[in-house]
């Protein structure tokens, strides 16, 4: 092994001990390892990080901004061991990232389509499990790699709550149930228990096979049922994705909470805490100015003033 592939598995050991997934990172910086070693090159020099960024050709900008961003955080970590390697400047390319798409919000009629289409699915056992899951991602706004990842023992239905272990940043948290997601759970796990009665892994939701689902799976029958219901983009929006269930559930916690007459910033720690994020300042990038929310924060804000002497 060269010492710059060394170095960069020692890299991503460092970064995954802190809690970072990488998973672009070891999709993409071992094939620029291989570049370099191509070259001849023994470091990190800006033409070479430059060159390999850009060589996709039919791809959006962003696409080489975020190569090129992958090179130089693995250049600054190598620069401490080798003096000579370069660390490419940030206006190495003047593309900025792919703006942020608008996530899709979901209706009400939208879930419940969706975890309707998803009844139809077959065999009955992969209906129950994914109109259960996709339920389950709904009205709590969990991570599609955390609800796949829950094992039975995660899963106390006498007390309503999930334990979720080590998610993203290594983070575990408890999530309370309301008691309708409580029986839905328990009724799936009867049905899943009458099939699989020797589960082949501890798993909670289980594929046809009865052994944990994969997320590529989960995601690849998601789109089918969003094509089946006929979901489009909105004006405005990104495609409808799983990932926006979350966003929707997020939007519409704070929708209740303005209803409620509760106050919202003072309540927004304890979205952060449920959504299992480090700190309010990453829930707020769940959250979508809809013609609904703006209009109770008006309201809210018009009740302030006239209250104002």
């Amino acid at each position: 092994m060269s010492p710059i592939r060394q170095a960069l598995e020692e890299y991503l050991s460092v970064r995954q001990a802190l809690g970072f997934k990488l998973v672009s990172y070891r999709n993409q910086l071992p094939a620029f390892v291989a570049h370099l070693e191509q070259a001849g090159a023994s470091t990190i020099t800006s033409a070479m990080a430059l060159e390999w960024a850009t060589k996709p050709k039919d791809v959006h900008p962003s696409t080489w901004t975020a190569r090129l961003s992958m090179v130089s955080n693995f250049a600054r970590y190598l620069k401490e061991l080798d003096p000579a390697c370069e660390v490419p400047p940030a206006d190495l390319l003047a593309h900025r990232r792919r703006p942020r798409p608008v996530p899709y919000l979901y209706s009400d009629a939208e879930i419940a389509a969706l975890v309707a289409a998803a009844s139809t699915l077959s065999p009955p056992i992969r209906a129950a499990t994914y109109r259960t899951l996709f339920g389950l991602l709904a009205v709590t706004g969990m991570r599609v790699g955390e609800a796949i990842h829950l094992d039975r023992d995660h899963v106390d239905l006498e007390h309503g709550l999930l334990v979720v272990w080590h998610s993203k940043f290594r983070k575990s948290r408890q999530v309370p149930l309301h008691p309708s997601t409580v029986e839905a759970l328990r009724t799936y796990a009867q049905r899943r228990d009458e099939v699989r009665r020797r589960p082949k892994q501890p798993s909670f939701f289980v594929s046809t096979l009865g052994t944990r689902l994969w997320e590529s799976a989960v995601r690849r029958t998601f789109r089918r049922l969003v094509r089946s219901v006929g979901l489009e983009p909105k004006q405005g929006c990104g495609r409808p994705r799983i990932h926006c269930l979350r966003h929707s559930f997020a939007v519409a916690t704070l929708v209740d909470w303005y209803r409620d007459g509760d106050d919202v910033t003072a309540r927004i720690p304890q979205l952060s805490t449920f959504l299992g994020h480090v700190d309010p300042a990453a829930t707020y990038w769940y959250l979508q100015a809809t013609p609904q929310l703006l209009s109770l924060a008006a309201d809210r804000l018009e009740h302030f003033l006239e209250k104002k002497p």
